[in-house]
């Protein structure tokens, strides 16, 4: 056996897109990451323990995304989404016959999943999958809020709200979250502790690359796990990994007629016109290569740190559930191939509760603010291009606590106030605007939900509860139905 144990940890989230549209932004993002990612990961996952494999890997799902996937709207959309796919494959048939046999197969496959696991919804998916102890399942709060930048007690409030929310779902609490955006500030340990987590995930930097073991942070008991970097970006970074060769298929090259990926990558800078036809023997074959490379790359990593260290090491790996299946389209397959392979090459694979448990954990640390995005620090959610998101941010929390403690009613309206709150203050945006990607959309989204907060809060301040409740039924269903705004409620 190699000293030492290797942690893949992969993260699903999408924002609140139900209700929202379809393309180019808004459910159809929702259904292609079910389609292509959700269902052939947790196959995967499925086959592997009924292999009698446990502890195979750590996997965040946020409660705005749970919600999604057991909402019964998004479950009929999905149904419908799944069978256009099918058609799609039949309609490209004469133009692009290899294509359309490879799709017809995958879309038939995809339905088959979806209409004999999944027509109920993920929780009766993934709790199996959970009381097993095939995989750790991690929380977090409500709707992906960047926690540094929420007052405490709105920032406590999203966390009981997510946590409470997967405990309904699925029948046990996580003890471990991926906070969003990895987004740490001093002191939010206590916060964690005080809500029962505990471990959660930080980027490697935020350790200064040391991350071959656990690290109680400050005084708190609270571990932190950080990313390797070096095992990480081998598969996927800013710049490279496998997803880009050659052989793989092309995420960014549509044939515009179907909306079907026709190429494979053929070279970096080659143009969409100018790529090669997909293959997927070829394909087969980049994952058979790589999935081995990778098993090579994790030994090695665990020697090299057992040596530098002197003790058994922990490597973490950590990805968005998204990579595997939606942009890298072979990527349930490596990741099938490498859970394989990994033990079978005397690597010990297990969840961040198995390594806690089985002591990898160092010294107490002080960490620094950071989050795993542009810079490792908060300019993607708080640099000059989302100034004013902050700003709106800052001010749907004060208008929330405070119509909260003002007025709270009980019949309901405040804790709508409260879940389009946190709808407004979601990462999503921030991060949409500061990539240039459909910026337009999420700040139509962001202004949205706080723009409704400002209306219902001006009028549960006024005592107009009759006008608010006839303003909430024009609105879509909210994603949770069942956050207790009385926990913002000052004493």
């Amino acid at each position: 056996m190699i000293p030492g144990a290797f942690c893949l940890v992969l993260h699903s989230h999408l924002p609140w897109l139900a209700h929202h549209g379809r393309w180019p932004v808004g459910e159809e993002w929702l259904y292609q990451s079910w389609a292509h990612a959700y269902l052939p990961v947790v196959d995967v996952l499925e086959r592997l323990a009924a292999d009698g494999q446990r502890d195979v890997l750590t996997l965040g799902v946020t409660p705005v995304l749970a919600a999604q996937l057991d909402d019964p709207h998004c479950l009929r959309g999905m149904h419908h989404w799944l069978g256009d796919w099918q058609l799609r494959a039949h309609g490209v048939a004469p133009r692009l016959p290899e294509l359309a046999v490879h799709e017809h197969r995958a879309a038939a496959r995809a339905l088959e999943l979806f209409e004999t696991r999944w027509r109920h919804g993920a929780s009766p998916v993934l709790r199996p999958l959970v009381d097993g102890g095939v995989i750790e399942l991690l929380g977090g709060p409500a709707t992906h809020p960047f926690g540094p930048l929420l007052l405490p007690e709105v920032r406590a409030f999203a966390l009981a709200a997510g946590l409470a929310d997967t405990s309904r779902r699925l029948g046990s609490r996580p003890a471990g979250i991926w906070a969003p955006e990895c987004g740490y500030a001093p002191g939010m340990e206590t916060g964690y502790a005080a809500a029962g987590v505990q471990r959660f995930l930080v980027d490697g930097p935020s350790l200064h690359g040391d991350t071959a073991l656990a690290r109680p942070v400050g005084g708190s008991d609270v571990l932190a796990f950080g990313r390797d970097l070096d095992v990480t970006y081998r598969v996927w970074s800013p710049r490279s990994g496998y997803p880009g060769g050659r052989d793989y298929r092309d995420f960014h090259t549509y044939d515009h007629e179907s909306g079907l990926k026709p190429a494979r990558v053929t070279g970096r800078h080659v143009e969409p016109h100018d790529k090669r036809p997909y293959d997927p023997e070829r394909a087969a074959a980049a994952v058979a290569r790589d999935a081995a490379e990778f098993v090579d790359v994790v030994r090695d990593r665990l020697t090299e740190l057992h040596a530098r260290h002197g003790r058994p090491p922990l490597v973490v790996a950590a990805f968005d559930t998204e990579l595997y299946g939606h942009w890298w389209h072979e990527g349930p397959a490596w990741l099938e191939a490498v859970l394989r392979a990994l033990p079978e090459a005397g690597v010990q694979v297990t969840t961040l509760r198995g390594a806690a448990d089985a002591g990898f954990v160092g010294e107490p640390v002080e960490l620094p603010a950071s989050s795993w995005g542009s810079g490792k620090d908060w300019r993607v959610w708080a640099g000059e291009q989302v100034t004013d998101l902050v700003e709106a941010g800052d001010r749907v929390q004060k208008t929330l606590v405070q119509t909260v403690s003002d007025t709270l009613v009980a019949d309901g309206l405040a804790n709508r106030l409260a879940e389009e709150a946190l709808l407004a203050l979601s990462s999503d945006w921030a991060f949409m605007v500061s990539k240039d990607s459909a910026a337009g959309y999420a700040r139509d989204r962001a202004y949205g939900h706080a723009g409704r907060v400002g209306e219902l809060a001006e009028l549960l301040q006024a005592g107009r509860r009759d006008a608010a409740h006839r303003l909430v039924a024009d609105w879509a269903p909210a994603p949770f139905g069942h956050v207790d705004a009385r926990a913002l409620a000052r004493p």
